[in-house]
């Protein structure tokens, strides 16, 4: 037992001792306290700071005056609502062609961004009403969101946007179709419209504005004013139903102040209404009223008669205004009651970019390659080895830049119009004449003291001795194509006429021409649908029309098929049907020509054949049709030509033209009234060696000399 004693006496020594000599040990010790008063401390002064700042924002609201209605929210002003109307703008746009992307740089907005931005979309529609590629993914996105009832209808509340379509009323069954869409769903997941949507329209006709430039410009304009409305504070009162559409004075007064909770009940009956249709949008106009009322409230029955009847109404009250005030727009006429040009400014600064010489408002000429190189010496195009045209003597020229396609192969890149009748301003066949003459000759003139060009063919390339009317577009579209042929007779030019297979109407109507061509892309309804992409809803029946009225065609005629791999090559059978069809004096091969990368088309490199696939198809084709046979080839072009038999004469192929025998034949029908008549086989001419079939020219002129381009570089497709 003494031993706990002495350890305890020792204990407390030792700590009376520590507590005398070290005061640092009694804090330490009572350190839990020192803490606890530091937090206390921590916790008054946060506690403090937010009172203060409670008691300053109180007493900054009690300072602000009387606000205008459109910044109340529930009877009291927030000076965070107000930021919602100083808008900056995020600009989304899907392109194909790069049209959508033009306009979208064509923007230029005076507010600066901030923590509430407006979202514009730009969109495109494409073929078949199907948005661009840019653009795919998100349409397909919004329209899943839009009917998933996950997301619900406020998915995108408070999200605030604007949306402008770009497209082709010559389709109409589709026209601006993503943009209506892209509207529709953005509305329908809560977000709120600020201006109503615009549409822009690539024919100049039926456009508001005369371009699809002009109706961007006009919308932008009405849009900035908008943003600046937005920024100011400013919004359009709701109308609430009780008078004439756009007569009441709530939209001609503008934003008005109101005492702070006069109109509480009244502006939360039309709230959600008022975010729909803040100036002058209206998707039950579009859409219908079955969204607008899924989003609000339930109808009865019973009411749905007299909703439908007052929608209706004011359809036919908005198209009657549009069509007093758009009077000379639907006919396709300008403010002096004038037809519209074909050619735009925008068209005309793209097709002069490619080398066109423009002709007034519809039509061009342009100097072909093939011309250039027989000036030199170099060889003529395919046309001087199947039929003996001089190249550097013909003239590449359209009196019509419409077209009623769109070929995924167009060499123009779609920069020309498209449509499925004549409703332009129509210039007169002497004046294209003369000017496309003129301009043809001012390009030749060009190439005087040019090194290797030869001097005799320069003098004869002044002279025009034919005109190929397959330069772009449709030159049968044009009213007074009969009228232009017979002048370019008349001239002792010849006609090489060539005619997409959509207007059999006009192919009946035609008078003779020299040669008579009809593209035949494909020989499947779904096939042509897929290459040429035509604007005609039957565009089937018309190809089929077409190739019949020219069977009926005394003079030569020509199918040109255009060999597209992967596309249009397996389809023989078929083919051999529509030769038997229109029964053709000709048969034109050729495989697809690679212009070069285009976001209008999907074709590429490896779509082109290798000319030996092109020459395998020809003669599997012409095991088909017995009454034709493989004439004549011109390598260099990737083509061949399929002759009727009834052109091989004692075992000698007679595919040229006797163009002065055809002048003559063509003047004497002329001057009877149109009574005498001529046939093909009246104006034949032999066809020479070297561009038959099998020759060692392979369809070279030997007159002249082959250039070889120095290191080439090896090629995946056939040219």
């Amino acid at each position: 037992m003494k031993l706990p004693v002495c350890v305890i006496l020792n204990l407390d020594l030792s700590v009376d001792t520590w507590d005398l000599s070290s005061p640092l040990i009694s804090l330490w010790i009572n350190r839990f306290y020192i803490y606890l008063g530091f937090a206390v401390s921590i916790s008054l002064w946060i506690c403090l700071q937010i009172v203060s700042k409670t008691q300053d924002r109180n007493l900054q609201e009690k300072s602000v005056p009387k606000a205008p209605q459109n910044l109340m929210t529930n009877g009291y002003v927030s000076l965070q609502e107000k930021d919602i109307f100083v808008s900056g703008v995020k600009i989304f746009y899907g392109s194909q062609t790069g049209t959508a992307k033009k306009v979208t740089l064509a923007v230029n907005c005076p507010l600066a961004v901030t923590s509430k931005n407006v979202c514009v979309f730009l969109v495109a529609t494409y073929t078949d009403g199907r948005p661009t590629e840019s653009a795919e993914w998100f349409c397909k996105w919004l329209e899943e969101a839009s009917s998933d009832f996950r997301f619900g209808k406020s998915y995108l509340k408070g999200m605030r946007y604007a949306v402008f379509g770009l497209g082709n009323s010559a389709y109409s069954s589709h026209f601006n179709k993503v943009g209506k869409n892209v509207d529709k769903w953005l509305w329908m997941l809560g977000a709120h419209r600020v201006m109503s949507r615009g549409e822009g329209d690539c024919d100049v006709v039926k456009s508001k504005h005369g371009s699809i430039e002009a109706d961007f410009r006009a919308w932008k304009t009405k849009f900035i004013s908008q943003l600046q409305a937005l920024q100011k504070g400013e919004r359009k009162k709701y109308c609430g139903g009780h008078c004439k559409k756009g007569k009441c004075e709530s939209h001609q007064h503008g934003s008005e102040e109101r005492e702070e909770g006069s109109h509480e009940q009244d502006e939360l009956h039309h709230r959600d209404t008022e975010e729909e249709e803040p100036f002058e949008s209206s998707s039950e106009e579009e859409f219908g009223g079955e969204d607008r009322q899924s989003l609000n409230s339930i109808v009865d029955v019973e009411d749905l008669g007299k909703i439908m009847d007052h929608v209706k109404k004011e359809k036919r009250e908005k198209e009657q205004q549009e069509e007093k005030s758009g009077l000379f727009r639907n006919m396709g006429r300008n403010e002096d009651g004038e037809r519209r040009a074909m050619i735009t400014a925008a068209l005309r600064e793209a097709l002069t970019k490619q080398g066109y010489q423009l002709i007034g408002s519809h039509s061009g000429v342009k100097l072909c390659r093939w011309t250039k190189s027989m000036l030199r010496g170099r060889g003529g195009c395919y046309k001087h080895t199947f039929y003996g045209i001089e190249s550097h003597r013909c003239m590449e020229t359209t009196p019509s830049l419409a077209c009623a396609n769109k070929c995924v192969f167009c060499w123009r890149h779609h920069t020309n119009p498209v449509g499925t009748e004549w409703r332009w301003k129509m210039d007169q066949p002497e004046m294209i004449l003369k000017e496309a003459v003129e301009n043809h000759q001012n390009m030749i003139k060009q190439f005087k003291g040019v090194p290797g060009v030869k001097a005799e063919r320069f003098e004869e390339g002044m002279t025009v001795k034919h005109c190929a009317l397959s330069l772009v577009g449709e030159p049968i579209m044009y009213p007074e194509i009969n009228r232009f042929l017979k002048l370019l007779h008349q001239c002792k030019i010849s006609s090489f006429l060539v005619t997409n297979a959509q207007f059999p109407a006009e192919i009946r109507n035609l008078k003779p021409v020299t040669q008579l061509y009809v593209s035949v892309d494909a020989s499947t309804k779904e096939s042509l649908k897929k290459i040429d992409r035509p604007l005609f809803k039957d565009f089937w029946q018309r190809f089929l029309d077409s190739l019949k009225a020219l069977a009926a065609k005394q003079q030569r005629t020509v199918y040109r098929l255009t060999l597209v791999k992967a596309w249009n090559v397996d389809e023989l059978q078929a083919y051999a049907q529509l030769v038997f069809l229109g029964n053709p004096d000709f048969i034109e091969v050729k495989g697809v020509t690679y212009c070069g990368e285009s976001s209008a088309s999907s074709l590429t490199m490896a779509h082109v054949p290798w000319h030996e696939e092109v020459v395998q198809f020809v003669r599997e084709l012409v095991d088909l049709i017995p009454d034709y046979e493989i004439a004549c080839e011109h390598e260099h072009s990737n083509c061949l030509l399929i002759a009727h038999k009834k052109f091989k004469i004692g075992g000698e192929w007679w595919t040229w033209i006797d163009y002065n025998r055809f002048q003559e034949l063509i003047q004497e029908y002329e001057d009877s009234g149109g009574s005498k008549t001529f046939s093909a086989k009246d104006y034949m001419a032999r066809t020479p060696h070297w561009a038959l079939f099998g020759a060692n020219e392979r369809g070279f002129d030997p007159k002249d000399t082959r250039h070889q381009r120095k290191n080439k570089s090896k090629a995946i497709s056939g040219c």
